[in-house]
Formats: structure tokens, sequence, C-alpha cells
């Protein structure tokens, strides 16, 4: 999803001279000669990883192996290719879910490594601190240039639409979709419904990252997000409108709601000229169009 939104918005852009998109056929991630010969073989000027491992409360949840060690390997053979190639800036993109549980809302950037995580995405989440501590070792010993961008919740076109191990709004959009075409009376949200999330909109990381790929920051560590939150609650009801789902929303209080609130403190970016242009609502109609077009039953 982020890495086909940056490939539509690099490649109009005026600061882009080439776009050199590389998917799993291009190289193996996983592999570091594959991944250190992509990049000494097109010696680009920047590296952005779009690349992980992702997935909701669900996936995070029960897949826990596989979400720490695979993201581990991405990272750690990406920041090991661009060593000693310290004319490349890296661009890492992290998650929100890197601050602890209880760090003060809205969260900024000094606020990690400050307490416990939430327990459902831990793994993910130490992942994701780990590229932080491995891009900033990088920028030390060897002088790259660094920074990790930390996103809120994202979603949009080309997201990944599963009923059980997708984040909350493609989840959503795909169980409701069903729910509607079976002419249900109910559809189940889980957790209480009162968790407050913020969520962006693919494209407008897309463009944060354009607006900073040639700016010259102190900082590092620089947080993305829309400013605005939601409950989860009053998502399913967006969703419901969005979709067109006329059966009554009930909440499965017997399962988790994870993190109760998580407003990132965007003032860094929006400092450097940056600010979101999609609106919750906007996004939503996108995002079911395009599931509506590519996806659906």
């Amino acid at each position: 999803m982020v890495g086909s939104s940056l490939n539509r918005i690099l490649s109009k852009s005026n600061k882009v001279t080439e776009v050199i998109p590389a998917t799993r056929n291009d190289a193996n991630l996983f592999n570091l000669k594959e991944t250190s010969d992509l990049i000494k073989n097109t010696m680009p000027d920047v590296v952005i990883n779009s690349a992980a491992k992702v997935g909701g409360i669900h996936a995070n949840n029960s897949q826990r192996t596989a979400f720490i060690t695979e993201n581990l390997k991405i990272n750690l053979n990406i920041i090991e290719a661009l060593r000693n190639l310290n004319s490349i800036k890296f661009i890492n993109l992290g998650s929100s879910c890197i601050y602890p549980l209880d760090a003060p809302n809205p969260i900024r950037e000094d606020s990690l490594m400050t307490g416990a995580l939430e327990p459902t995405n831990s793994p993910y989440a130490i992942a994701k601190i780990s590229a932080i501590e491995m891009s900033r070792a990088l920028n030390s010993d060897y002088g790259n240039e660094v920074v990790n961008l930390m996103p809120t919740n994202l979603y949009g076109p080309k997201d990944y639409f599963h009923e059980d191990l997708s984040h909350v709004i493609p989840g959503m959009i795909a169980k409701m979709h069903i729910a509607k075409i079976d002419k249900r009376k109910e559809f189940a949200v889980w957790g209480t419904g009162k968790p407050l999330r913020e969520f962006l909109f693919v494209d407008d990381l897309a463009l944060a990252i354009e607006h900073i790929i040639d700016i010259k920051t102190k900082h590092d560590l620089i947080n993305i997000g829309s400013g605005s939150e939601v409950t989860i609650l009053e998502l399913a009801l967006k969703i419901q409108e969005t979709v067109g789902f006329e059966g009554k929303i009930i909440f499965d209080s017997s399962k988790p709601d994870g993190n109760p609130r998580k407003l990132l403190d965007s003032t860094i970016i929006k400092s450097h000229g940056w600010s979101p242009k999609t609106s919750l609502e906007e996004g939503l109609v996108k995002t079911y169009s395009w599931y509506l077009e590519n996806i659906s039953i």
C-alpha cells in the first residue's frame, strides 16, 4: 500500500529524477546479498524503507514470532547493505506502536523507550524500535543522513483487506461489505468501541515523504499524523455510512481494545511545512471505491 502510493506520488514529483521501485521480484529483503546487490547496482540518492509485515490486533497477537523476526530481517538487511555507502540518505518508516502504552497524549517523539509497550503488538514494536536504533548507529558510524518517520494508523487503496488479520479500517470495510451483501441484521466490532484512534490516508504519508526528501533536519525521529482522532464507535459508524450497511452495530467486549488512546504530536513535521490534505470521510470513500473495483465479492 505505502510503496505503491510512494511510487505514484514521487513519479510525479519535480524533486525526483527517477523512482526505482523494488518489489519482492526485484529483491528478497530477507536475503542480505540480494538486498545489497539491489542498492549497489542502482546507487540511489535516497533509500526509503516501506517494507514490513503488518496487521491488526489479531494478526500481531497470534503471529508474534513472525512479526518480530520478519521485520527484524528486513530492517537489518537494508541497514547492513547501506554500510560504507554514506552518500545515500535513508528514510525509514516505522509505526506509532513504538511508543509506550501509557505515553502522554499527544505522543511526542521523546516518549520513545520511556515505558512498557502495548502487549498485543510488542514484537512488532520492538522490531521497529530496533530499526531506529540501527539507523542511528548507521548515522553515527558511517555518516548516512537518516530520518525515521513514524506514521499513525494508515489506510487507503491497496491495503490488506482481510476479515481477521487486517488493520481496523480495511478489516472493517471487508467484513461490513460482506455483512451488507448477506443482509445481516447486526455487525460485531471488537472491543468496547471506546478507544480513540488517529488515522492517516496513505497518500498524505507519501506527500510527507516527498516534502521532507530534500530537507535537512536536525530531527532523526519524526511523527506523521493527521491530528484528528475518533473513537472506534465513531469509525464504525463512518464506515457503515460509506459501505451502506443497514444493520445494527454491536460491540464484543470480550475482545481486546488495545491501546485506549494513541494520538501523535506532529508538531515537528508541520514545522517543516507539511500538513495532511485528506479527511477521514474522503479517505474512506476512496478506499471503499478501490475495494469495490479490485477485491469485493
